[in-house]
């Protein structure tokens, strides 16, 4: 097990930021830690990277007690690195291969890993935000860590940064890192994470993989000359699952072995005129917003 946590738990004032989290985090594996703002995803971080001290609980790298030499296998994305804005690329990157100790040889593979070779002399002041956040990237990657800890990477980037970054972290996962990431950005976590944590108010409201966790059901949308009778025939039947009127429009997740024929020919049954019925595919938004709401 690459991490364990054990009910880690942080207040501020009143605030409960961590409260009682328990994960796992299996070698090889994206983990990713989904919530809204406020949801302890941080807090959690910063506890696990030793920069914040929990109240209670308890944590474990590579089954050991949390110790400096640990932190040497983890390259970590918690905190804002510090870069000179009058600095090139390259000199940046040599003053945290030089605090880290992990010498200079590395930095060629870095800048030729994010793309930012043809910048190396640039200087950051002139880098956009999407480049500052790949130089970040490429600081943490230098020395080959094995896990790779990142809180919110692809925050107030545009689309085109998104996916910069997230090739940039796809590509250390397909080398074997393990890579455990904070996110509020849903399709971030649906496309990297293979595990996800979903927190709210700093407490576990579940945690598994994404495609068990996270069953992304197809909704049936119906249009028809009796939206209420329908739902309710539907439910009354055992024909679908979950029935619920959005504007007017019916949207149905149907009962296993139920199609959208079935459900057409019970419409007609009942003399229900259907204008218009198509298939829509569920989110991770969606059942990410099912699972924290009040």
């Amino acid at each position: 097990m690459i991490l364990e946590t054990f009910k880690l738990s942080k207040s501020y004032g009143t605030i409960q930021a961590a409260d009682d989290v328990s994960l796992e985090v299996e070698k090889g594996t994206a983990f990713g830690l989904l919530g809204p703002n406020g949801s302890g995803k941080t807090t959690t971080l910063g506890i696990i990277m030793s920069v914040l001290k929990p109240e209670r609980g308890s944590f474990k790298w590579f089954g050991k007690e949390p110790e400096p030499s640990v932190y040497k296998r983890i390259g970590s994305l918690v905190e804002v690195p510090n870069f000179f804005n009058y600095l090139s690329l390259r000199r940046n990157l040599e003053i945290v291969a030089r605090i880290r100790g992990t010498g200079d040889s590395d930095i060629k593979r870095v800048l030729d890993l994010t793309g930012l070779r043809n910048r190396s002399s640039s200087r950051y002041d002139t880098l956009s935000l999407g480049m500052k956040q790949r130089l970040a990237l490429a600081s943490i990657i230098m020395g080959n860590p094995e896990v790779l800890v990142l809180d919110e990477p692809a925050n107030s980037l545009d689309p085109e940064g998104i996916a910069e970054v997230r090739k940039i972290i796809m590509e250390q996962k397909e080398q074997g890192k393990t890579i455990i990431m904070a996110s509020h950005i849903l399709d971030e976590v649906e496309k990297v994470c293979s595990h996800v944590a979903i927190l709210k108010k700093g407490k576990t409201l579940a945690s598994g993989r994404v495609n068990e966790l996270l069953v992304t059901d197809d909704i049936l949308v119906i249009d028809s000359g009796n939206n209420e009778l329908l739902k309710k025939g539907l439910l009354e039947k055992g024909l679908v699952k979950k029935a619920e009127l959005r504007d007017n429009i019916l949207e149905v997740i149907p009962s296993s072995g139920v199609s959208s024929g079935i459900i057409n020919a019970y419409a007609a049954e009942k003399d229900i005129n259907v204008n218009q019925l198509y298939i829509k595919k569920s989110t991770l938004e969606e059942q990410f917003l099912e699972l924290v709401k009040e």
